[in-house]
């Protein structure tokens, strides 16, 4: 695209829909045939029945398109949020996953009212308040968890019923060695081409989702293995004897209305219920405004989300599909990507993705209901491995030695208890080193800075003491009300220490305000040793 096509911005509502209908209409499609196996994973993988992430997707798309903050994320469900709905599921319900259920919506529901007052209280700018690390941490813990489970269903196996996710860890190779085979070859070979797809160069096969091959490979495997009929075979010779059937594939109603579900609200008094809202109001807040920074940073026209507003209509987004037996949404990064990817110009490529889902799931459930499990398992191993690939561990380690026992105490807080207890564990550990690096107890929610205006209108920002993520949240609140087209200069030579997340907010402020106009100039840097040799490491003012 040319610098004079983005310098175009696209026009909003109506009249964006008038002017970008075919390039919107053509991503909606295709992130559309990313999002039907997603959403049926996902779900499944939650302990909701497979048409509630469609549901799901369907108001993000319609709905949620149109009263959101930002311009061409997708909404829906996430893999990041199964732990936390999965969790809710099976403490609310007791082994009874059916009330579990029901009761869960419930938990969405409030906790949705919750995300709806945070918007509307403008605390966006609250995810701040997580260090870069703890979040990566608790995204890759999330990551392990889903691949845990969902590579027994690969498989064609279970874990035994209630185990830990230690021991459902521990009983992977048990599944590995005694996989249930036809089943096994199904998810392995979904897997075998999300890996291959990684490798493809041609942008032309490129276009073609992955999770559609791996899908429609799936629904042909399953026909040859007649997985439609409960059947006995021996794989090989002096193997025993396995049974597989319509089990193994989707179920999903003819009927899309009779899919709609209701909350129950009759554990709201109980501890394990908030437990749960709070979980699902924080992590499904903090993913989404996460990935809405991220998608901003893809837009070739470089828009920047509302995000307090992005925020309140993720909220109503989930009141409305806790109501009616959905999943939880959030702004998607991947399918918010492809959907850039695509050409998609406005928010009407959102909306187009939840119609085309709507159409299929009325007019072709016999489709779904021929994808086995397995396909989907694999789509959700991937997934896993992504938020918690080596690679996520180098690169947290090139930040700093800290950064990496910040992500790993995270990590083992999350498997080791539950995925609140492991973020605060991963945010008290941060706290443990800012202190032990002389930060002050006072210094670590209170931060001391003067911004004063020079007589050509340009603007100094002074930093006294530390800056640290606890503390940095007022500071980022008044830089965000100053008027573009100035020289803003940050004078740092008091600052006694900055922590990555201040660096990392410093890097990205300067990126936006230079494309508004303005200039950014960081004084006394060179007054400071850093952590590591990484551009945005800690700080700490030299002795």
């Amino acid at each position: 695209m040319s610098n004079n096509s983005i310098s175009i911005v696209p026009k909003t509502g109506i009249d964006g829909l008038k002017e970008n209908w075919r390039s919107d209409l053509l991503s909606g499609f295709l992130v559309f045939l990313i999002a039907l196996p997603l959403c049926l994973g996902i779900s499944v993988a939650s302990g909701f029945p497979p048409s509630a992430g469609i549901i799901t997707a369907i108001i993000g798309g319609m709905l949620v398109s149109r009263i959101n903050g930002s311009f061409v994320t997708i909404n829906g469900p996430a893999a990041g949020l199964i732990v936390v709905v999965l969790g809710a599921v099976e403490e609310l319900g007791q082994g009874d996953l059916v009330a579990g259920y029901h009761y869960a919506l419930a938990a969405i529901v409030v906790a949705s009212a919750i995300q709806v007052l945070l918007g509307l209280f403008k605390a966006g700018r609250l995810s701040s308040f997580f260090p870069a690390s703890v979040v990566h941490g608790m995204l890759a813990a999330i990551g392990i968890i889903i691949m845990a489970k969902q590579i027994h269903v690969m498989l064609g196996q279970a874990p035994i019923k209630g185990s830990s996710i230690l021991s459902t860890i521990a009983q992977v190779p048990n599944s590995l060695f005694n996989p249930t085979y036809e089943i096994a070859i199904i998810g392995l070979t979904g897997l075998a081409i999300l890996i291959a797809w990684t490798f493809i160069k041609n942008p032309t096969i490129k276009k073609i989702p992955a999770p559609l091959i791996v899908v429609l490979v799936g629904i042909a495997l399953a026909k040859y293995f007649g997985l439609d009929q409960e059947h006995t075979y021996t794989f090989f010779e002096n193997a025993p004897e396995q049974t597989v059937g319509p089990k193994y594939l989707v179920a999903i109603s003819n009927n899309f209305i009779s899919s709609f579900a209701f909350p129950d609200y009759s554990k709201i008094g109980t501890l394990e219920f908030w437990e749960a809202v709070i979980s699902i109001s924080l992590v499904g807040s903090l993913e989404s405004l996460l990935s809405a920074m991220a998608v901003d940073k893809l837009d070739p026209y470089k828009r920047h989300a509302n995000l307090d507003k992005d925020l309140t209509a993720v909220g109503i987004g989930n009141l409305v599909s806790g109501l009616i037996g959905g999943l939880p949404m959030i702004a998607e990064i991947v399918r918010s990507s492809a959907n850039v990817n695509n050409g998609a110009k406005t928010q009407w490529a959102n909306f187009f993705h939840g119609c085309f889902l709507l159409l299929f799931v009325v007019l072709f459930p016999q489709i779904i209901h021929s994808i086995p499990y397995a396909a989907l398992a694999a789509l959700l191993v991937f997934t896993g491995f992504r938020l918690a690939s080596p690679s996520s561990f180098t690169h947290v380690a090139h930040i700093g030695r800290e950064q990496l026992i910040l992500f790993v105490v995270t990590i083992i807080g999350v498997l080791a208890t539950d995925l609140l207890v492991g973020v605060f564990m991963g945010i008290g550990a941060k706290f443990v080193i800012h202190i032990y690096r002389g930060v002050s107890f006072i210094q670590l929610f209170k931060i001391n800075y003067t911004i004063n205006r020079t007589s050509n209108g340009d603007v100094v920002v002074t930093i006294l003491g530390s800056a640290i993520f606890s503390n940095f949240l007022k500071l980022k609140t008044e830089l965000a009300t100053l008027e573009s087209g100035r020289t803003i200069t940050f004078k740092l030579d008091q600052a006694y220490l900055i922590d990555h997340t201040v660096m990392e907010y410093f890097h990205d402020f300067e990126h936006n305000y230079k494309e508004q106009g303005g200039n950014c100039v960081f004084e006394g840097l060179k007054l400071h040793e850093s952590y590591s040799e990484h551009p945005l490491a800690v700080r700490r003012l030299k002795s």
